[in-house]
């Protein structure tokens, strides 16, 4: 049955998005490339000058209509916590704040402002085994009652999606990104090393949460892709080396993937997994890869990325990204000049989506984005 769920759409069809983001996905070479943006942090300065306020950012950039539909409720940037922990203003210091978040840090902020910026992240809810099962693991049950929230909305527009022939995205958050949460980056090294038994009793959690509330979708729709937050690279590469990436987060990868595969209403669907992560992500493709790997996102260009470079050398990976966010700022014709020399390559090779390596920042000006846009849909 070709409804989206048990089986394949007909391209015929299939909404003009999800067509689009398919025929990116099976990296037709020379398709036209499918049109969307990172995220913003330009918003407050666009208005300023001139954005109207009343039109869709859809309708007014000229990107493409949904190829996509996202899965939520396993986190992204910060664990799965049900309930969260209550945000409270821990101590006043003058202009700054010091704040319980609802992932359990305690975070250095300026006063009333606890977003739009990075704070100071200044303490964390895991310490050790005792700390991780007060504060967080029993945050982590699938059977709490708010996760069953509102479920029968989303499964409905979960299957109105499939039925459109879009792509049906379950987002994770990964397990670095998820560790990195509970317990800060610096104490995390150590525990890789000194309490490996906590790393691998937290990963198990992970996994406990993520299969059963995965199942629960399953049983309205097929999954197209799985799409992890990871954030494992810094500037010079990955935080962690490949062996510690293999040891304490790929067991439960592949675990899950085989889970997920297994209970796919439609058996022969490609499930195609997607990793996240800022930084120099290039030295970490092929590790990936290793289980199964299909598409990776933003490929930041400061830290190294060079997606017509990394398109030759993974002639197989789907490519969102790379996409210079400091050029924006720099004026048309340096605007020209990347477009350029990214665009017309990555469109003759296929598999790419041409985002900002992430949200465009306040330096850029309206009218330069907006002519940032004209030059890419020349492409699209």
């Amino acid at each position: 049955m070709n409804d989206g769920i048990h089986g394949m759409l007909p391209a015929e069809k299939m909404s003009p998005g999800a067509k689009k983001l398919r025929d990116t996905y099976a990296l037709k070479p020379d398709a036209p490339l499918f049109q969307r943006e990172f995220g913003f942090y330009c918003l407050g300065r666009w208005k300023k000058e001139g954005m109207p306020e009343d039109v869709p950012k859809e309708k007014l950039f000229q990107y493409d209509p949904p190829g996509d539909h996202s899965l939520h409720g396993l986190g992204w940037c910060e664990a799965a916590f049900d309930p969260p922990f209550p945000e409270e203003i821990i101590e006043d210091r003058g202009e700054h704040e010091v704040v319980q978040d609802h992932a359990g840090r305690h975070v250095l902020c300026f006063k009333g402002r606890r977003s739009g910026f990075m704070p100071d992240y200044l303490d964390h809810p895991v310490k050790d085994q005792k700390t991780w099962e007060e504060n967080c693991k029993w945050r982590l049950d699938p059977g709490s009652p708010g996760r069953r929230a509102g479920h029968d909305d989303r499964m409905k527009a979960a299957r109105d999606s499939a039925a459109r022939g879009l792509m049906i995205t379950q987002r994770v958050i990964g397990g670095y990104m998820y560790l990195r949460s509970l317990m800060g980056p610096e104490d995390l090294l150590y525990k890789f090393h000194d309490n490996p038994e906590l790393i691998h009793d937290c990963m198990q959690t992970w996994l406990k949460l993520a299969d059963p509330i995965i199942a629960a979708h399953q049983e309205h729709v097929t999954l197209d892709q799985l799409f992890i937050g990871e954030d494992i690279c810094f500037n010079h590469g990955p935080l962690i080396s490949p062996e510690m990436i293999r040891k304490f987060l790929f067991p439960y990868y592949r675990q899950l993937l085989s889970n997920v595969q297994k209970r796919q209403l439609d058996q022969g669907r490609h499930l195609y997994f997607q990793v996240d992560t800022d930084g120099r992500a290039g030295d970490v493709i092929s590790l990936y890869q290793e289980i199964g790997m299909d598409v990776m996102s933003p490929f930041e260009v400061a830290s190294g990325c060079n997606v017509v470079e990394i398109g030759k050398i993974y002639p197989d990976l789907v490519i969102s990204g790379g996409i210079d966010k400091r050029v924006l700022a720099r004026g048309k014709d340096e605007i020209d000049r990347h477009v350029n020399s990214i665009l017309p390559a990555m469109k003759k090779r296929g598999g790419y989506i041409p985002t900002c390596d992430h949200g465009v920042p306040e330096e850029v000006p309206y009218d330069d984005y907006l002519h940032f846009r004209r030059r890419c849909l020349e492409f699209s």
